[in-house]
Formats: C-alpha cells, structure tokens, sequence
C-alpha cells in the first residue's frame, strides 16, 4: 500500500495538474473574440503561386516619422458632397464591410518597388452607404501626419481601390499606415497615403495634396 506522504504528494500532483488545465482553458478561451481564435500572425509571401516581397522591404519616408494612432479615439470621417456626413471606428470599419484582397505592386518614385497582398474594404462601398455625390469630381484624402493627397473620384470608383487594414495577411503596423492605408494601384507612391483619419468628397479640382502642393505631378500615374 502507498504511503501517506506518497498519497499526498500525488493528491497535489492532480491538484497542480487540474489547475493548470483550468489557467490553460482560460487563457484560451479569453483569447477568442466573436468565436475567432487569435493567433500570432504570420506574413503571407506567396499568394496563389505568386511571389511577394515582404512588409520588411519598404522605406520610411513619411513626413513626420510613423504615427501611433489610439483605437479608442480614432475615428474615419467622411465628409463633403455626401448626404450623411458620417465617422467610423476601426471595428464599424472593417468588421460591418465586405473585404477584398488584391495583390499590388507599389513603386516609390524614390527607384523601389514591393508586391504585396493587400486586404482591405472598397471605398466604393463607404461611399454608397453615406450617399456620395456621383457628380462630384475629386475625393481628398487626409491623414493623422498632416499629410494628404486627391484622386478622381470616378477613378476611384472605376478600379475598385480599397483602404486595407492588411499586407501580406498581417494587420498594417504603427509605421505602414495602421489603421488604414489607400491602396493606389498604378499610382506612384505618394499617393499611398497611410494613417488616414478623413475622406472628403469634393469638387476642389484645383485643390493639391502634401508632395503635390511642392511640384509632385498630381496624377502620379505610372508609365
């Protein structure tokens, strides 16, 4: 027959063992949001048999160094030529949209360039649920840096052109735009503009962003 004292110290084996099974299940099970289990991510750098290059692979050059943007208070207005005026938060944005994935190269009037797979949702739909004006000519885009820039509204529509909140399956980091960065498609770089606070639906023709406003050529479309 066991011992007493080998009796107890298999008494609190199970006891440290079923704690810890319960910490386990615990921890676990606060780490899931909306029957989602959260995971550490890890970047994509092949999408259907297609090469891309990696979040690494891009250069600082913002204007006034990465933004830190604080989800409790972030708020992504859009304004201007719509009927109703309307501001969102990170998560009405993203988790209340369809998303869409596209891969998209971005080339840096600088001489780089990466391919990457974005996701995001379309600003076509933002548009339509505030009711944008279909007459208007220009949507301006403004960001937490000071930064800005403006694109043909019909364009924007034309070619599905998102705002993602991912690269490479990874959400945005501090210093690649998060929360929100304009996927620009055949569009240099610097009209990428990240950490985006307010779209503005206009008629302002002759208004002229950030890099624009300094001689930058406002189309900005590639060759």
């Amino acid at each position: 027959m066991p011992s007493k004292k080998s009796l107890l110290l298999t008494i609190l084996s199970l006891a440290v063992v079923t704690g810890t099974i319960f910490v386990g299940n615990w921890i676990w099970t606060n780490s899931i949001t909306d029957g989602t289990k959260i995971l550490n991510s890890v970047e994509i750098r092949e999408y259907k048999g297609e090469k891309l290059g990696s979040i690494q692979d891009f250069r600082e050059n913002s204007i006034k160094g990465p933004q830190s943007v604080d989800l409790g208070t972030y708020r992504l207005a859009i304004t201007g030529l719509v009927q109703n005026e309307t501001t969102y938060t990170y998560n009405e944005t993203v988790d209340k949209h369809s998303h869409y994935e596209k891969v998209v190269t971005i080339y840096c009037v600088e001489g780089w360039e990466v391919k990457i797979l974005w996701e995001g949702v379309l600003l076509r739909d933002l548009l339509e649920e505030v009711g944008y004006d279909r007459s208007a000519e220009v949507v301006i885009f403004y960001a937490q840096d000071g930064y800005s820039t403006t694109l043909p509204l019909s364009w924007v529509i034309d070619n599905d052109i998102i705002i993602a909140y991912k690269m490479n399956g990874v959400v945005l980091l501090p210093e690649r735009g998060f929360p929100f960065q304009l996927v620009a498609e055949s569009k240099y770089g610097y009209k990428w503009i990240k950490w985006i606070t307010r779209i503005e639906v206009s008629n302002d023709t002759s208004y002229r962003g950030y890099w624009e406003s300094r001689g930058f050529d406002n189309n900005a479309d590639l060759p």
